[in-house]
């Protein structure tokens, strides 16, 4: 896994086994040699047919057999849930300053949050939208939506697979779309927003998988009751709903009553921001979350003299304007929480700062370039900017990664991937065979893989698949998380795994036109591994 690009790269050593078996049974080829070319059938008696149907299914079971004999040896070679992960070589040597956002990259909350959140914005819309009261009866599902999906707000489907609660089938979308991708005219903007005519949204924010599900139950009621709706209205709506539940304090003030049931008391959070302090590296705080929310958060989590450790802290920073509105000051926060009017020449340790921009931020401190590295969980609001335009160097804190390799580590879904690379190679090399007999073999161990791959995909999730992949491609978020993060992790735990001088190298994951010279023999490198951890 090596930039993560898929979720069977990080099995390359296993897939690429699995196809120098497939290849090194070919009876044409010299013994110990791989086949380099079609297969031949099975030797018959002259002047009579060969048996393509008995031959196909002898080279399936053999593949079948040598993809058995991998598996074992692949689940001596697990990945390490705990490990940090590169798209660029980065050294923590040349890092003297660390940045950090606050919610879901300092801070992790329950499962109780999203249907906190869900539950609020769905009274918003009957309270104050005047949205049909049984809309109530619909509850959150947290394993409805993943993040990166796009919701069309016209055709009102998500990713291409739900309208409403309801799968739309494959044809239909080809019909929507005239065909299999999406037109780049129709996709949203570069902070995944809908804007300029475009008719697409995509939810990369941990926060918008409620706003997910509600939109697609809302949908769900007036599709199932025929009601005649504007779609571009119930989009806003919903949009407003999920909004008011942050900026009215509705979701602040019910963290804050119960603390405990919100958030996830991780000790291991001031673990790192102590290792980095007793190392002589500055830090920092950047968030959009408001002073006091913060204050309570970090004092739970890491302690009440959680600003001795930060030499700089700024809430309601309005990312991702904080990185691009050069207009708006800085202003001091007193210890009630009152705004100051005091012209501000430093930003000083223990004091608490609101709104600003990151040019007066840089100016007040000259933290500029590769000497500062900035954490967050949105790639767009928290890390693009930072990378494009301001050359610091970022890490993205992805909290599903965690749950997707452990999956990844299972017998069954070693299994099924082994088994799955193997079929398809199979399908490829025997395609050649166009007589009648050979064509159903191959038209049934095509519907074996199809099945496989759906297979697959709800290993993750049922609807929409791994965060990281669908089918042989990486998804629209995982190539955004490539462009825009230099190193990703599940947490900032992570980091107590390393020296603060340890060096990522990014894995050289091959090239589509390289994979004829990769495929044929096992890799000796690939993504960090669980026994290297436990060797440690």
């Amino acid at each position: 896994m090596a930039t993560a690009a898929a979720a069977v790269g990080a099995r390359g050593a296993g897939a690429r086994a699995a196809a120098w078996a497939l290849r090194g049974s070919c009876r044409t080829a010299a013994p110990g040699r791989p086949c380099t070319g079609p297969a031949r059938p099975l030797c018959t008696a002259p002047g009579t047919a060969p048996d393509m149907k008995r031959y196909l299914w002898e080279r399936y079971r053999e593949a079948k057999r040598s993809t058995e004999e991998l598996v074992p040896s692949i689940m001596s070679n697990l990945l390490n849930p705990d490990a940090i992960f590169s798209n660029n070589e980065m050294s923590l040597s040349d890092i003297e300053i660390y940045g950090f956002d606050y919610d879901y990259t300092l801070v992790f909350y329950s499962k109780h949050l999203h249907t906190l959140i869900f539950n609020a914005a769905r009274d918003l819309l009957i309270n104050e939208h005047r949205y049909p009261v049984e809309i109530r009866r619909y509850e959150y599902d947290p394993s409805f939506a993943i993040r990166g999906l796009h919701y069309d707000v016209q055709r009102v489907t998500l990713s291409d697979f739900s309208r409403g609660l309801s799968v739309v089938p494959d044809e239909e979308v080809i019909d929507m779309y005239e065909g299999s991708h999406v037109p780049l005219e129709q996709m949203s903007d570069f902070y995944g927003k809908s804007s300029h005519g475009n008719t697409m949204k995509q939810f990369m924010d941990i926060f918008s998988l409620p706003e997910m599900t509600l939109l697609s139950c809302v949908n769900e009621y007036f599709l199932k009751n025929n009601i005649d709706y504007e779609p571009v209205h119930l989009y806003k709506d919903v949009k407003d709903s999920i909004r008011d539940v942050h900026i009215k304090g509705i979701m602040y003030r019910a963290i804050e009553a119960d603390i405990e049931k919100y958030i996830c008391y991780a000790e291991q959070t001031r673990a790192v921001l102590a290792k980095l302090a007793d190392h002589g590296k500055k830090m920092f705080l950047i968030t959009n979350s408001p002073s006091s929310f913060v204050d309570k958060g970090m004092s739970y989590i890491v302690g009440k003299d959680w600003r001795d450790l930060f030499d700089v802290v700024i809430v309601q920073a309005e990312k991702p304007n904080f990185f691009n509105d050069k207009r708006r000051p800085f202003r001091k926060m007193n210890e009630k929480g009152v705004l100051l009017w005091d012209k501000i020449h430093k930003l000083q340790k223990g004091q608490i700062y609101k709104q600003g921009n990151l040019y007066e931020f840089l100016k007040l401190t000259g933290w500029r370039g590769s000497k500062v590295l900035y954490f967050g969980d949105h790639i767009y609001s928290d890390l693009a900017d930072l990378t494009l335009k301001h050359g610091w160097r970022t890490g993205a804190i992805i909290p599903e990664l965690r749950s997707e390799l452990k999956i990844m580590n299972t017998e069954q879904y070693i299994q099924t991937m082994t088994w799955l690379q193997t079929l398809t190679g199979l399908l490829e090399q025997m395609q050649v065979h166009r007589d009648a007999d050979s064509q159903l073999v191959l038209q049934e161990w095509k519907k074996e893989r199809k099945e496989m791959r759906e297979m697959t995909k709800s290993f993750f999730n049922a609807q929409f698949g791994s965060l990281f992949r669908t089918d042989q491609n990486p998804t629209y978020f995982l190539r955004r998380l490539s462009r825009f993060a230099d190193i990703y992790m599940a947490s900032l735990s992570c980091l107590l795994n390393y020296d603060v001088n340890h060096t990522f190298y990014p894995r050289r994951t091959p090239l589509q036109h390289e994979l004829p010279a990769w495929s044929d023999m096992p890799s000796t490198f690939g993504a960090p591994r669980l026994q290297e951890a436990r060797a440690k």
